[in-house]
């Protein structure tokens, strides 16, 4: 249906960054009133929800609708380099689809704002839009190297993540007189070695890195005091992250004792790995089957990426989910500042997305 197309391409064009999808917003409930579906908007946040059929047991779909900010041929702007535009488009295409059609139980649309900033699921799920959820799916673009075009997956294994963010109070000094001050890079540079010295059994994808550091003035002179710096951790599994980051406390609380000086800590950006269900996935390749065959279907897509979807069930885990990944020979990669796909993907997508729904 060349409706998908243009309504990607209208998406396209209004990138908008987190808790700021005004416009984002505004043309999905247009598209909603041309297609004739109801919805309901927030009062106090971007987002919005449509729903059709009827009965006490929800499916939900879920859709995230806002763009990164990052740098584009040297000028800072909003850009949907993460797909996110063809997410809403394919999701668009699914209630075109199913609208007119006699569903047994009701759908619930809910186009997310704030995906990237792993705060939006988190937000709507206090908004009651889980309410009487059975299955929840997600849908999204995948980059080349993990599907090609024409290749669908029953599932996203997205890992989980968290970053800490610290800072180290020492006491500056003369670079002459290190014995009167407290290092603070003594600090970091301990922590870093420290930071390889977690070992987690090697059978388990995860890691643990400085990716931060910042300590000293203009001045070579003076030993720094101050430092400030970041921990990024990343598993496969939710429990992995967890063993890694009590680690990391634990070496943190000893560098303090052994240099007593105060370091002030906290994590930041959780983002949980995926929680997928088996029956979730059984009916998502079944539609894929249904429509296109066995040499369309894959399994599943292992990814280090994150994505809030897996608020959803960490906070819901009796809801059955799942999240459809759709192979468009996307390159060079999602969040380059110039990806691009194959748009014939957005009509596949859509097309499972409606039939998963019709199989629930």
């Amino acid at each position: 249906m060349k409706e998908i197309i243009r309504w990607y391409e209208e998406l396209h064009v209004i990138p908008e960054v987190g808790w700021k999808e005004f416009k984002t917003t505004d043309k999905i409930a247009a598209i909603l009133d041309e297609i004739g579906v109801s919805y309901q908007r927030f009062p106090d946040m971007t987002g919005i929800v449509a729903e059709m059929g009827q009965g006490d047991e929800v499916i939900a779909v879920r859709a995230d609708i806002d763009a990164l900010w990052q740098e584009v041929d040297g000028v800072w702007q909003g850009n949907h380099s993460c797909g996110h535009d063809a997410n809403i488009a394919m999701v668009l295409g699914a209630i075109f689809s199913l609208k007119d059609t006699g569903l047994a139980k009701k759908i619930r649309f809910i186009f997310q704002p704030a995906e990237e900033k792993g705060e939006g699921a988190l937000a709507l799920i206090e908004k009651g839009v889980m309410d009487q959820v059975t299955h929840l799916f997600g849908i999204h673009l995948r980059p080349i190297e993990e599907l090609p075009l024409g290749k669908v997956s029953a599932s996203i294994r997205h890992g989980a993540h968290v970053a800490l963010i610290g800072k180290v109070e020492g006491v500056d000094a003369h670079a002459a007189r290190p014995h009167q001050g407290q290092n603070a890079l003594d600090v970091i540079a301990s922590l870093h070695q420290l930071l390889k010295t977690i070992y987690i059994d090697p059978s388990e994808a995860c890691s643990v890195k400085l990716t931060k550091v910042i300590a000293g003035g203009e001045s070579i002179n003076i030993i720094p005091g101050v430092a400030e710096f970041a921990i990024d951790v990343r598993a496969q599994k939710n429990e992995v992250l967890s063993k890694i980051c009590t680690k990391v406390e634990q070496i943190i609380g000893k560098l303090e004792a052994l240099f007593e000086m105060t370091i002030n800590w906290e994590w930041t950006g959780y983002t949980p790995a995926a929680e997928v269900s088996k029956e979730a996935e059984e009916i998502v390749e079944e539609a894929i089957k249904f429509l296109f065959g066995e040499k369309a279907f894959v399994p599943f897509v292992i990814t280090p990426g994150g994505d809030d979807f897996h608020f959803y069930t960490i906070k819901r885990p009796d809801v059955k989910a799942s999240m459809i990944g759709v192979g468009a020979n996307l390159k060079p990669g999602l969040h380059h500042p110039k990806m691009f796909f194959d748009k014939s993907a957005l009509h596949q997508g859509a097309k499972i997305l409606a039939e998963t729904l019709r199989r629930v």
